[in-house]
């Protein structure tokens, strides 16, 4: 059998990255895909895999050394009696295509010299639509499929709609064409990159420089390339059949360093407590896996629980057979509202919730802002009261640094932010969601007005992005357009801080002569009592209450 070298392939333009483990020993037989080596950017560890079966002569690199797009990483004797050494390659068209279809991207850089019999222009294309970048969401759910095989498309069509933590949103297709395969079901998770379906691309499209070119279909074009051994292990094998190096972020090595894992499992266990020196590995030669880590979790929480009065965990409530009593309906909760449940019991569990109930005088708000209306439909929006109280909550924030943090999870330190970026709860059908709105304290009334109607009108389509409902410093939640006089809304940790807003009504105020009709709007202030002391809490409403009283005071 032929012995190969088997090369770094691309690793997205890094260059001179560390390696920092070796999965593999001489002698092992490898298939394709398995991790050979873990490499190490400032940003994210990756694996890389084998790009062919085999069984393994010698390793070139070693754990602490860099390395490039190119390098040999191991000497790899073939299996079946594959071999490398070939100078010659005859490819058709039709081994092209198959190669290719293998392919989730490719480099647009061509890899073969082809010559073709017939106009470029005339050649019909095959386009995969892949899944794009989810704002650091990874193994997000696929919740519908919104085409099916035959579909004709157009560039911006909904093909599929994801369902991450926190929000659920469409994902378009980027080009016009026919679906001719879809790649994915109806409860499959999908990270960036994965394909979603193949599609045969409308005639009047073309593929820019910068895009991933897929599979090429042209059974009258004969197709014939000589390419070096070199080029072959370096341009053909590695782009083509191997599969993309697997990236996640960048951690150390803690708990359970001993097993043999990758970064990512590490990673996990890290986030989720687990020793993974105490997982079962299913990997191959021993190596755990994401899925191990949960199986042993999931054991975990089905141990029976130590009672109260051993003052660890909290007794769960009795199951009971509802149907006992009647016809129920037994109906699965949506993915953002069992989150949005876990994250409220989480908040509820360890935040010292106290609340500080005031009143807000907005009856000359109000008159402003209803003066205001024609010159507001001349700009194409509408200006609620939302928008004021965006403006004062922002002022507040930054005469009262102090809620304006967050607690670290050392227990030892307080993080004081220098941004107001103020999030506001949205009831969809879908859920409760709480896009957040940035620099607050640098927009206008007219800005933060359009950009609410575009964020309230994202999250109701479904269309909003995990970066779109992070990096919040306060919340708004108001249910003035409902009704109600107050409520205790809960802390949206890791925020301190939480406005609940009710409905205004006219109440009578004594204006030390007489009573008068004022506008009044209950303020709800929930704060964690461990960073905020009730004295500026109430400082906080009584200068909320003087902001939104004189709107005057907004532009000071």
């Amino acid at each position: 059998m032929a012995t190969s070298n088997m090369m770094i392939p691309d690793m997205g333009g890094a260059q001179s990255v560390e390696v920092i483990e070796i999965c593999v020993a001489v002698g092992d037989v490898v298939d394709e895909g398995d991790s050979i080596i873990v490499v190490e950017t400032d940003k994210a560890s990756m694996e890389i895999p084998a790009s062919s079966a085999g069984t393994i002569k010698a390793i070139l690199l070693k754990e602490g050394d860099t390395c490039s797009m190119g390098d040999v990483m191991i000497e790899i004797e073939a299996a079946h009696g594959d071999s490398a050494d070939a100078q010659v390659i005859d490819v058709k068209a039709e081994e092209v295509a198959a190669a290719t279809a293998e392919v989730e991207v490719v480099s647009p850089a061509p890899v073969l010299a082809v010559k073709e019999s017939e106009p470029a222009s005339s050649v019909e294309s095959e386009r995969l639509a892949l899944v794009p970048d989810l704002g650091g969401a990874t193994d997000v759910e696929i919740i519908e499929i919104s085409v099916k095989v035959g579909d004709e498309l157009s560039d911006g069509d909904s093909l599929v709609v994801l369902e991450t933590d926190k929000a659920s949103m469409e994902i378009p297709v980027n080009f016009a064409g026919t679906v001719l395969e879809l790649k994915v079901a109806e409860g499959q998770k999908v990270n960036v990159g994965d394909t979603i379906a193949v599609l045969m691309a409308a005639s009047n499209e073309t593929i820019k420089a910068d895009e991933p070119v897929t599979q090429v279909k042209a059974p009258s074009v004969a197709v014939t390339a000589q390419v070096s051994k070199a080029a072959v292990a370096q341009k053909v094998v590695s782009p083509a059949k191997a599969p993309a190096p697997k990236v996640s972020a960048a951690a150390p090595v803690g708990a359970g360093s001993a097993a043999h894992a990758g970064p990512a499992v590490r990673m996990l266990a890290r986030e989720l407590g687990v020793d993974l020196g105490q997982v079962s590995a299913t990997g191959p030669r021993g190596r755990v896996l994401k899925e191990d880590v949960q199986v042993f979790v999931k054991q975990k929480m089905l141990q029976p629980a130590l009672s109260a009065g051993q003052g660890v965990g909290i007794e769960q409530p009795p199951a009971i057979d509802f149907s006992q009593f009647g016809e129920v309906d037994h109906i699965k909760m949506s993915k953002i509202k069992r989150i949005t449940a876990q994250n409220m019991t989480r908040s509820w569990l360890n935040v010292p919730h106290v609340t500080q109930f005031d009143h807000a005088d907005i009856t000359e708000l109000e008159v402003f802002r209803k003066s205001i209306k024609a010159e507001a439909e001349k700009k194409g929006t509408k200006v609620t009261p939302l928008p004021f109280m965006l403006k004062a909550c922002a002022m507040a924030l930054r005469e009262f640094p102090q809620f304006n943090v967050s607690l670290d999870n050392d227990g030892e330190h307080i993080i004081q932010k220098h941004y107001v970026h103020i999030g506001v709860a949205v009831d969809t059908p879908a859920g409760l969601m709480v896009p957040v709105i940035r620099d607050v304290d640098k927009k206008s009334i007219w800005q933060l007005s359009e950009e609410l109607i575009a964020m309230g009108a994202k999250a109701k389509d479904k269309k909003l992005m995990p970066a779109d409902m992070q990096g919040g410093c306060f919340t708004i939640s108001s249910l003035g357009s409902i009704g109600g006089t107050a409520f205790t809304p809960i802390v949206n940790t890791p925020e301190v801080a939480i406005l609940g807003v009710s409905k205004a009504e006219m109440q009578p105020r004594w204006n030390g002569s007489e009573f008068e009709p004022k506008l009044m709007m209950p303020l709800s202030l929930s704060y964690d009592h461990r960073a905020v002391n009730g004295a500026d809490a109430a400082r906080f409403t009584q200068y909320l209450g003087k902001l939104l009283g004189d709107i005057r005071h907004l532009v000071m």
